[in-house]
């Protein structure tokens, strides 16, 4: 039995996914697993700048809720917000917003990381570059590249802190 992690990075312009399933340790190993945990899938969902930030919500909303129904994760983990410019602050409280919105229709319990703690959780080091944590990232889950978009990768590291915490 495993149990499917879904990582979110929150952003009104790009909001990255990550989902992994983890072994747990009464299942046996399934074909592909690497190190107990493997990638299912990740991605983002964009929206285009031009388009009113109303629009862009409800298609985050629409998205967010497709990929919740297709993949249906035990645990959502999301980036702990922390304060940009105030511009950016706002658009990305607003998509954060719709997330935590659509988290709670799917009745689906949540976690959060700052950056620093998925650093901290991957990498040894809360101080680690982007780079040293994209490496660890595909390093972890047996990709051959480091995922992209960045928005991906991150969400996707989101997820292995949570596995790497549970």
């Amino acid at each position: 039995m495993g149990q499917r992690i879904f990582g979110l990075d929150p952003g009104l312009a790009i909001l990255g996914f990550g989902i992994i399933e983890g072994l747990l340790p009464e299942a046996a190993p399934a074909p592909g697993m690497q190190e107990g945990v493997s990638v299912v899938d990740f991605g983002v969902i964009e929206t285009p700048a031009k388009t009113p930030v109303g629009d862009r919500l409800c298609t985050i909303y629409t998205d967010l809720n497709s990929l919740l129904e297709q993949y249906k994760p035990d645990l959502v983990v999301i980036e702990k917000f922390f304060f940009y410019r105030m511009a950016n602050t706002i658009l990305v409280a607003q998509a954060r917003g719709v997330v935590m919105l659509v988290l709670a229709q799917h009745n689906l319990p949540y976690v959060e990381f700052t950056p620093a703690q998925v650093k901290q959780a991957l990498t040894g080091y809360g101080n680690a570059e982007k780079i040293e944590v994209q490496e660890a990232v595909a390093r972890e889950l047996g990709l051959d590249r480091i995922p992209r978009p960045d928005d991906a990768a991150d969400a996707l590291a989101l997820a292995l802190a949570a596995w790497y915490q549970r």
